[in-house]
């Protein structure tokens, strides 16, 4: 099934037979993917007395409570809401959802005793292409990063100066496949995610952080449709789902 979608100036076409699903499911076991010291999401029947929400325990219907943190146990996007004093949801602030995106590999590189994504490697993979979402996909990119157990591990991170270059390239929504753009343990210092937002100047109200994503190796790196959905979570931060469009047209 085709779609055309007018694009700010350009004419895009996609198949939307053919979706590119980015994110992680959420599973209620210890192998779910997992960060921030948190115990695993749990989903289980909900029980009242006598009653098990459960098909096989003799309910009439599977009746399921979910237990989880949007941040710490997979996909999820995120607005300033998340590092301001004031109260911003994600609902709210996301108010469109396809957005020219590009797909990015990058190995993070060495830097004292950190892996990092610096600002010189985001000019080399991006260029002088103008997007409104990036997508970035680190090295190695295993099947692993579904089921593994972040805490305390030091991943990898946006150096401050990166997130200031997205900005300056007018990124208004950023993907990455960690637990987070920031160092795990930095003090509450979150460089990557205030410059990104602009907080201590323009805060920019429209950008989010989508944070847990997985990019498989099919994928090729290039030039997307994005379809950024998400929960209708009143809350900073929702389990999302972002999927991708190869395009088939691209006229000006």
């Amino acid at each position: 099934m085709l779609a055309t979608i007018q694009h700010k100036t350009k004419t895009v076409k996609i198949d939307l037979s053919k979706p590119l699903d980015i994110s992680m499911p959420l599973k209620g076991v210890a192998s779910n993917v997992n960060a921030w010291y948190v115990k695993h999401p749990t989903i289980e029947p909900h029980t009242d007395g006598d009653y098990v929400g459960k098909v096989s325990e003799g309910s009439s219907t599977n009746f399921n409570n979910i237990t989880f943190n949007p941040h710490a146990h997979g996909t999820h996007t995120e607005c300033l809401g998340h590092i301001t004093e004031d109260f911003y949801a994600i609902n709210e602030q996301l108010k469109k959802f396809f957005f020219l995106a590009e797909v990015v590999t990058v190995a993070p590189e060495l830097l004292e005793k950190d892996f990092i994504i610096s600002k010189k490697q985001l000019q080399y993979v991006l260029g002088n292409k103008k997007r409104e979402a990036i997508v970035i996909r680190t090295l190695p990119n295993l099947s692993d990063k579904k089921e593994k157990q972040y805490s305390n591990t030091n991943p990898p991170y946006l150096t401050e100066e990166a997130a200031l270059f997205l900005v300056s390239k007018g990124i208004e929504h950023l993907l990455i496949d960690l637990p987070s753009v920031d160092k795990e343990k930095d003090n509450g210092a979150l460089l990557a995610h205030k410059a990104f937002w602009n907080i201590n100047e323009n805060p920019r109200k429209q950008a989010t952080i989508t944070e847990f994503v997985f990019v498989n190796n099919s994928i090729h790196d290039g030039t997307y449709m994005l379809d950024l959905q998400v929960a209708p979570f009143h809350n900073d931060a929702s389990p999302s789902k972002p999927v991708l469009y190869k395009i088939i047209t691209n006229e000006k």
